[in-house]
């Protein structure tokens, strides 16, 4: 997608149209997605939000409005699915296509891609860039070749004349980093990794050589794979203030934790490590973790974990951002203790255990009404007026 999240925004607000939209402009954290009226004033994804207003003072800076792009981005993958049964998203904004076979009810792929940014246009008001080659590598860098709105197709025959005059820069993964090494032994376009063996890479840069020279030479076997199985769920926010407040701080996490909850019961994961964020205001880090017994999906279970987790520190530096994640993800079947009796009831009978530990019943209330009325429709007491939604 072409400047997703701007996109969004300009699409739902006609206003919009034609001036430099800005995502993620709080004034301490960093951008997320420029539209391409910005980019012209130099502003790109990752850029803190300050220097983005200092390049184009006179943007519309919005604070980002992850649920609407997450339904907008299930329109365009729901669109892309009725193409073909090999489709695998990869970000809220980015997805691979093997059309293999799909020629017989679309024709060649690139009336595939017309096909789909027609029907991605109808449905959402969106334009998308479409890259067509052999593999998903080639793709990728075609579909970065004609941006905003186009298609860019790369032959069979086309690939190595394509490649040898490339910018290795345009290889997904190479870095700054990587680029300054590379330089030192004269590499400034991938035809000049192809200049040396493969041998040579891998005792320079290990693993990452073999690969390099495979994609120099236009190789990549990585299938297309429709689904991936989670491995975690998180959420994290940059504070509008730095701060030791342990109360602001509690009520942060609590509103990540319902969130992470949702997000795994909607999924139908439950996890049992839980993991707690923080970055300081001079910029480090540091994460912890506590593994539980029994692997969980409900909210009071990882707010009440992540806040063990905090009171074990001892917040000597103010803290700039706070986030709280769930992994370790196992079957959701609760894990009876070895010493587990079976309650008694008022008589003296034993009765079966609820395996159901406090706050889920809650939590799949709640579930229910935020799908049906929303999600302010039902706060907790906690946050009741906090404004510390996504």
């Amino acid at each position: 997608m072409d400047a997703f999240f701007a996109s969004v925004e300009q699409a739902d607000d006609p206003s919009l149209k034609g001036k430099p939209v800005i995502i993620g402009g709080s004034h301490r954290g960093v951008v997320s997605t420029a539209s391409y009226e910005a980019r012209v004033f130099g502003v790109h994804s990752a850029m803190p939000s300050a220097t983005a207003r200092r390049l184009c003072p006179h943007g519309v800076f919005l604070p980002g409005r992850m649920r609407r792009y997450r339904e907008v981005s299930g329109i365009v993958m729901d669109i892309l699915r009725t193409t073909s049964p090999l489709v695998e998203q990869v970000s809220v904004d980015e997805a691979y296509i093997d059309a293999t076979g799909t020629d017989r009810l679309f024709g060649p792929p690139q009336a595939l891609a017309a096909h789909i940014k027609s029907e991605i246009v109808a449905a959402t008001g969106l334009t998308c860039s479409v890259g067509i080659a052999p593999n998903r590598f080639l793709s990728k860098i075609a579909s970065d070749m004609n941006k905003p709105n186009g298609v860019f197709s790369i032959a069979e025959d086309e690939v190595a004349a394509f490649l040898a005059t490339l910018p290795v820069r345009k290889i997904p993964g190479i870095g700054p980093r990587t680029q300054e090494t590379l330089k030192l032994y004269g590499v400034t376009v991938v035809g000049d990794i192809l200049k040396r063996s493969a041998e040579f890479w891998v005792q320079r840069l290990g693993r990452m050589g073999a690969l390099l020279h495979e994609r120099a030479s236009g190789v990549d076997d990585t299938p297309i794979v429709p689904y991936h199985e989670p491995k975690s769920s998180s959420a994290e926010n940059t504070l509008d203030e730095d701060t030791t407040d342990r109360e602001v701080l509690r009520r942060w996490l609590f509103v990540q934790a319902e969130r992470v909850g949702a997000d795994l019961r909607r999924h139908g994961y439950r996890g049992r490590t839980v993991t707690l964020k923080l970055k300081y205001a001079d910029f480090t880090a540091c994460t912890r973790s506590r593994t539980l017994p029994d692997c969980t999906d409900v909210t009071g279970v990882i707010f009440d974990t992540a806040c063990e987790l905090l009171d074990a520190e001892a917040l000597r530096k103010r803290v700039r951002l706070i986030g709280v994640g769930v992994s370790n993800f196992n079957q959701p079947q609760r894990q009876l203790s070895l010493f587990e009796m079976p309650a008694q009831s008022a008589g003296g009978a034993p009765r079966a255990v609820d395996a159901k530990p406090r706050g889920a019943e809650l939590d799949r209330a709640m579930d229910a009404i935020r799908q049906r009325f929303g999600r302010d429709a039902v706060q907790r007491g906690l946050v009741f007026g906090f404004d510390g939604d996504d």
